[in-house]
């Protein structure tokens, strides 16, 4: 389990965050085709090569978080993509759950699935390359939601996703996303959040789990995206750093933050303001997709064939996400450096 703690450390450790690139095909293909992108395996192998070989992957990245397509593709020069990642530093990762689908008994809300042969199909990604793991599970905030039901069917499955993980000498990374669609409050998601997050360690004590092998990949505490509701950047940090203070056991090594609609800016900065006011033992870095990839997506768009623009354009905000996990950040530096 030491070897375990250990991988943990090394993704997200020294400054280090995770590139998360394991958006299923349907996801990729929405967001090539917002750029005016023809989705297909190339096209969609091409873009994440050029940011899995572009310079900041040594500084900046601790592991990347793969799906199924690409964890068996070969670049460009043939090497093979966990291969790719490793060479520069990084660990590879690899989505396992299947998606969510609607609850039973509850239609509104949403469940996880992909237990069913989870043990062989982490066999078969240990194999290939892959050292963590990562599982979402989502929950919506409304005047009955999230239910119990959801909130413990969701950590059930998050507990016994961790066990099979872990049985298979990978680290697994537990997502409960409480997502921002909304109107509530910033303080409506605090508990909310904090009742969702007790739980899952809960079952996950339960099981069995050996936490100092584990990372969690939270939502921030924010008010719904339809809120009237305005708050700063530092009492952001003030509400997420309360809620996970409160409902994290102190085993758990670190804290990789899902970006969850922020924008690249607005995700770096409220990262920032965590750190600075940051009083824990937990790391606290980011696991972000669109706030790390959006802005290299555009650039490559323009030109697919302007590899070092596009790698010039991501080193930029993998960077200033670095310095965010470090509490180094600020809008000067964000400028000066653009």
């Amino acid at each position: 389990m030491s070897e375990l703690n250990n991988i943990a450390l090394k993704v997200i450790g020294k400054g280090k965050g995770i590139l998360a690139a394991d958006e299923s095909t349907g996801t990729m293909t929405k967001r090539l085709n917002s750029v005016k992108v023809e989705s297909s395996a190339e096209s969609r192998r091409n873009f994440r090569e050029t940011l899995f070989s572009s310079d900041s992957m040594k500084n900046c990245i601790g592991g990347v978080i793969l799906y199924d397509e690409t964890i068996k593709q070969s670049s460009s020069s043939g090497k093979k993509i966990p291969e790719l990642i490793s060479d520069t530093g990084a660990i590879p990762g690899i989505k396992v759950d299947t998606g969510a689908k609607v609850l039973a008994s509850s239609p509104e809300e949403k469940i996880t699935e992909g237990l069913d042969g989870l043990r062989e199909r982490l066999k078969e990604y240990h194999k290939l390359g892959a050292r963590f793991t990562k599982w979402r599970a989502v929950y919506i905030i409304s005047k009955d939601c999230p239910s119990k039901l959801s909130i413990v069917s969701n950590a059930h499955a998050l507990a016994r996703y961790a066990a099979l993980v872990q049985e298979n000498g990978m680290v697994p990374i537990v997502e409960p996303e409480v997502l921002m669609d909304g109107d509530h409050t910033a303080e409506d998601c605090l508990k909310k959040t904090s009742e969702v997050i007790k739980k899952c360690y809960d079952e996950l004590i339960l099981s069995k789990v050996d936490l100092k092998g584990t990372i969690l990949k939270p939502n921030m505490i924010l008010p719904g995206n339809n809120s009237k509701e305005k708050i700063s950047s530092e009492e952001i940090a003030e509400l997420t750093l309360k809620c996970l203070k409160d409902s994290v056991p102190t085993e758990v090594p670190g804290i990789a933050f899902l970006s969850g609609g922020q924008s690249e800016t607005e995700a770096t900065e409220n990262l920032n303001s965590i750190n600075k006011s940051n009083k824990t033992n937990f790391i606290m870095t980011y696991s972000y997709g669109r706030a790390l990839q959006q802005g290299a997506l555009k650039f490559w768009s323009k030109n697919t064939q302007d590899i070092k623009g596009t790698q010039n354009t991501f080193n930029h905000r993998a960077n200033m996400c670095s310095l965010a996990a470090q509490g180094k950040w600020s809008r000067d530096i964000e400028k000066k450096n653009n």
